[in-house]
């Protein structure tokens, strides 16, 4: 095939379909999913083993894991499916492909075509689209999408076609150098499944190599195990239109096959003598020695290493999140600088729902940066050291910029998100994440408050009791009891509201320092008490009750009683 310009414009418009099909189910899904979807997924995905029996079936069904692996990196873009859980389910793509595999080889069974599938989806589609109801036209959305994808596959396939085997005769001389030819065959494998998209149809070209004589049993083998991970590269590609957490998903899936063919590698010599003697036994060949038997050698190896890789995989799901979160950070160190970590992708139009969700999310992130604050509060009444405490003023500084800045960047994103809703009770729910928003920055106003006045009572070489000291210590453990409580009501649903501990937590951190200062002021009144020292002490007490006070109107918000 003659690759002129015209043709990478073919191939770039294949790629540009695929990422918008993927970007378009991805909004439909966040329209029409809801709490329902939500919940149907977390059924199917609730322990690893049904994750994988989804990813199986699904791929089954589909016959393309290129397919299901999009779809998935689709669901954890529209926060339909966490990372953790999406995981199982792409394992379970990959051994999926493996059955449909033995079914090709044994009965010649052929793929479905592809854009066989999209036109009647579309079909159906038309009529979704010219309904007012505005979950039907995201109904219409997620089947034309989902059409997409099946076009852009299937686009991707005529504008990259394989190569044939004589084409690809040079492979012959690269033959026979130990492992350098093994890892240089699983890169051809990687590529040429790039170029394909479909493991099914790299396989039929890899055998027919091996038939040919082109080449033998081990380079083959080190062909399909490249294959593997070149089947990923199409949800890597739809992931660049999605979120940090889509990215992550599909990184996932890189590193899944990636890290099984090291270890295969590694014991490369055993394994494919393992495969050989299955062979032997079923087939009647040795595929050293017999090319008509190789079909079945490489189909057993690619199901072996999907199904072994899969076992051992499924025991690291949890490593293999922290690594691909490293992988793909957010851009952004809580501890010392400020990036939207859950509203960080401007390009994906989120629905108002959805919206609601990733805001949620940042406010309970806001709400654990105001938590440490408070402890930076407490460092800086308890150090003597003058560079350290400055060092934690500087801190306290850096937070409460912090909570300014996520009040005005949430806050627009929610002004923006509820220009667009029609439903009252969402707009009711984006009033209450206003209000929490804002009683959020006048807590960190009110511990930055506090840092100062600490700072100024060391700078004035003023100095509390022990007796003052640690009544101020107390004051802020009770703050710190009604932000374990506001914490949790912030990551929980309406229903799992501590409201009655939320209240009682606002009125001992009142009544402690209404006592407090009653008490302070009989002693400046009789003389017991420096002056300048009994204002802070005062002026420390009264922030700790709003603080207090900001804590439970957090609460208030989030029971809609705002």
């Amino acid at each position: 095939m003659n690759f002129g310009f015209m043709q990478f414009l073919m191939l770039a418009g294949s790629i540009a379909l695929l990422v918008f099909g993927m970007k378009l189910m991805s909004e439909g899904l966040q329209q029409v999913a809801g709490a329902r979807m939500r919940r149907i997924l977390d059924t199917m995905t609730r322990d690893r083993l049904r994750g994988v029996f989804t990813g199986i079936s699904t791929t089954v069904i589909v016959q393309y894991s290129s397919v299901v692996s999009v779809m998935v990196v689709s669901f954890v873009n529209s926060g339909l499916l966490n990372l953790r859980k999406a995981i199982p389910v792409l394992i379970g793509a990959n051994i999926g492909t493996t059955l449909k595999l033995l079914l090709f080889v044994a009965v010649g069974f052929s793929a479905l075509q592809l854009p066989e599938i999209a036109l009647p989806l579309l079909g159906l589609a038309l009529p979704l689209l010219l309904m007012r109801d505005p979950r039907t036209k995201a109904a219409s959305n997620v089947l034309i999408g989902t059409a997409l994808l099946f076009l852009a596959l299937g686009l991707l396939k005529e504008n990259l076609p394989p190569p044939s085997a004589d084409a690809l005769g040079f492979l012959q001389p690269l033959t026979g150098r130990g492992i350098l030819s093994d890892l240089l065959f699983v890169g051809i494998g990687a590529l040429l499944a790039i170029t394909i998209q479909s493991s099914s149809v790299a396989l039929v070209l890899t055998v027919a190599l091996c038939e040919a004589g082109t080449i033998g049993y081990t380079t083959g083998a080190a062909l399909v195990l490249g294959e593997n991970i070149g089947t990923t590269f199409t949800a890597n590609i739809a992931a660049l239109a999605g979120n940090v957490w889509a990215k992550r998903a599909a990184r996932a899936h890189l590193l899944i096959k990636v890290l099984g063919v090291a270890w295969v590698l590694v014991l490369f010599k055993p394994f494919l003598n393992t495969i050989a003697a299955i062979t032997e036994q079923f087939n009647g060949g040795d595929p050293y020695a017999d090319p008509a038997v190789l079909k079945w050698s490489l189909t057993y190896l690619h199901f072996a290493f999907n199904i072994l890789n899969g076992i051992i995989m499924l025991q690291f799901v949890p490593w293999t999140e922290k690594v691909v979160t490293r992988m793909v950070p957010s851009r952004h160190a809580p501890d010392e600088e400020f990036r939207l970590e859950y509203l960080e992708d401007p390009m994906m139009a989120l629905t108002p729902e959805l919206s609601l969700v990733e805001a949620q999310k940042e406010i309970a992130k806001c709400g654990h940066i105001c938590h440490r604050m408070l402890a930076m509060v407490r460092g800086q009444l308890m150090v003597a050291d003058a560079p350290e405490r400055a060092l934690k003023m500087q801190q306290i500084i850096r937070y409460a910029s912090i909570t300014g800045r996520v009040k005005n960047e949430v806050g627009r994103f929610l002004t923006r998100t509820g220009a667009e809703v029609r439903e009252e009770d969402i707009s009711f729910r984006i009033r209450g994440m206003l209000v929490i928003i804002n009683e959020l920055e006048r807590m960190g106003d009110n511990l930055l408050h506090m840092g100062k006045a600490l700072e100024r009572k060391h700078d004035q070489r003023l100095w509390f009791t022990p007796e003052q000291r640690q009544e101020i210590l107390d004051l802020m453990t009770l703050l710190e009891k009604a932000f374990l409580v506001m914490l949790h009501n912030l990551d929980v649903e309406k229903n799992e509201l501590m409201l009655n501990q939320a209240v009682l937590a606002e009125r001992s951190i009142n009544l402690r320092s209404a006592q407090l200062r009653r008490d302070q002021l009989k002693k400046m009144d009789n003389g017991e008490q420096n002056l300048r020292t009994g204002m802070i002490y005062s002026d420390l007490s009264t922030s700790c009750e709003k603080i207090g006070d900001h804590i439970f109107r957090v609460s208030e918000a989030l029971a809609g009683r705002a």
